[in-house]
């Protein structure tokens, strides 16, 4: 061949070449790539997936700026009963169950165990689980209260069916009701009963199989990160703090990049402290709501309630003082924590009331004396709508109480009619932020003590029935001053109260 006839064919296979991508280029910008329709939605059937989930722009909620945020480290393992071991990162033994890459999300199931020693329980987390909704014995969950008057606790509570969940597995033998992901000796290790009765975040592991890859039957995935609770004594004030607490913990243990979605393995009704986690997190959804099986990228299984310092504390001395972030990093101790500063701003910035700058109010302005009631609601399907009287006189006391702050000639302090129970919670939120006092009986209101400033002054006034540690021990493990009157039975003289309430005023310089 000629050396002319090569350089024209050289030629002619360069201008081909160059024809042949530039139609490429032309194609795909005329047919872009289809985003994924997670963008808009989380919960989508898997034939609609258009992209690798790798790929697709995350929806969810970023994690707010926290004065009070420390880092979550795992390692070095904080001392055993150490603050941080107690309220932070105790869930420093990682326990692999399946072994395979998080970040693989098209890869293989992966499962594995963070546990506390000090708290003796575990947080979880897999990828590529599937829950058959079918396969939970429960009411379906999130209906209003009043369409479930008298429906029993034990209807709302999960019980599992072999292959409620299931992972996919190469040891996967292809039945739902085939080999256990979970053995018994595991669960005894690193997810003991301990004191509760029916522990069913245990029953959930119990449940779960090992299925092989083409066996993973998905009719819906969830491509971000979530984490699945299952709640006790939902309408309870103290113990969803206590959920909150696990769930908060849970997505930092576990490195979540972003506020995760969050599924209700329960079947109970709505509550009024539901908008606190649909505040909280990404999205909330009940897992008899789904109507098909639906497959998790990444879940995150957070310990019961039960399971946390802030439950096990009542019973378990717990020696933890609360102080602010820069004197924990400036001068460590075991015995100090920031944790529960953390989370309370984490409570406040959900609702977007973080950055107010006005509070406290200072003495030119005002004293705010938030007192907290005791009202008559209706709770859940067995609750007769009657609250139980912890101070027989609250009436008399309050409006001693405001009686005392109207003659007071060097402070003006304002009194406000804490009335809970018929306010939303950011505006009880806003109100304890808001106080340089808290006053109240001993009551679930008072678990707000949680979002307090450092400063905030705090009185208890407590019946002969219910001498119960929960608020002093939240007000030590925050750093805040902390009063009892402790009564007879269950009147308190006013005499008495105002005598205690101006001592802590004056401490304010009024």
């Amino acid at each position: 061949m000629s050396r002319r006839r090569r350089g024209l064919l050289v030629r002619t296979v360069l201008f081909l070449f160059a024809l042949n991508a530039a139609s490429f280029a032309v194609y795909f910008l005329l047919h872009p790539p289809n985003r994924s329709p997670t963008d808009a939605d989380p919960f989508l059937p898997l034939e609609t997936l258009a992209i690798p989930h790798k790929n697709a722009r995350s929806t969810l909620k970023s994690w707010p700026s926290l004065p009070s945020f420390l880092p979550w480290r795992p390692s070095p393992a904080p001392p055993l009963r150490s603050c941080e071991a107690c309220f932070g990162h105790g869930f420093s033994r990682t326990v692999d169950v399946l072994r395979s890459s998080p970040s693989d999300g098209n890869g293989r199931g992966w499962f594995r165990c963070h546990y506390s020693e000090t708290l003796r329980s575990s947080v979880c987390e897999g990828g590529r689980i599937r829950m058959d909704p079918a396969r939970i014995l429960m009411s379906d969950g999130g209906e209003g209260l009043e369409a479930v008057i008298g429906r029993g606790e034990e209807e709302e509570l999960p019980r599992y069916l072999p292959g409620a969940f299931q992972i996919d597995s190469e040891v996967g033998d292809g039945g739902g009701d085939g080999k256990r992901a979970i053995d018994e000796g595991f669960l005894e290790k690193y997810l003991p009963h301990g004191a509760v009765q029916y522990h069913t975040m245990r029953a959930l592991m119990e449940s779960m199989r090992v299925v092989g890859h083409e066996q993973l039957d998905c009719t819906q995935w969830i491509e971000e990160p979530t984490v699945l609770v299952t709640r006790f004594e939902y309408a309870n004030l103290f113990h969803t703090v206590t959920d909150w607490y696990s769930a908060y913990v849970s997505s930092r243990v576990t490195g979540l990049p972003n506020r995760p979605n969050l599924v209700f393995v329960d079947g109970h009704c709505k509550t009024p402290l539901e908008e606190t986690w649909e505040a909280l997190f990404s999205s909330v959804r009940y897992a008899k709501n789904f109507s098909s099986p639906v497959c998790f990228r990444h879940a995150v299984f957070a310990p019961l309630g039960y399971e946390t310092a802030l439950f096990k504390g009542l019973t378990e001395h717990i020696s933890c003082r609360g102080t602010s972030a820069s004197d924990v990093r400036e001068d460590p101790d075991v015995q100090k924590t920031a944790r529960l500063s953390e989370f309370g701003e984490m409570l406040i910035a959900a609702f977007g009331i973080l950055e107010e700058k006005d509070f406290p109010r200072k003495s030119s302005v005002g004293h705010n004396v938030l007192f907290v009631r005791r009202e008559d609601y209706l709770a859940h399907p067995r609750h007769s709508g009657k609250v139980e009287s912890r101070l027989s006189n609250e009436q008399e006391v309050f409006d001693a109480i405001k009686a005392w702050a109207a003659n007071q000639e060097r402070c003006k302090i304002n009194v406000v009619n804490g009335l809970f129970a018929h306010m939303h919670v950011k505006e009880q939120l806003q109100a304890i932020r808001e106080a340089s006092v808290v006053v109240g009986a001993h009551g679930a209101g008072l678990t707000h003590l949680v979002v307090a400033r450092q400063n905030t002054r705090v009185l208890e006034i407590i019946s002969s029935m219910y001498r119960r540690p929960h608020f002093a021990l939240i007000s030590e493990w925050k750093g805040l001053e902390y009063h009892a009157i402790n009564l007879a039975g269950s009147y308190a003289r006013p005499a008495m109260v105002m005598d205690e309430l101006s001592s802590i005023m004056s401490g304010l310089g009024c």
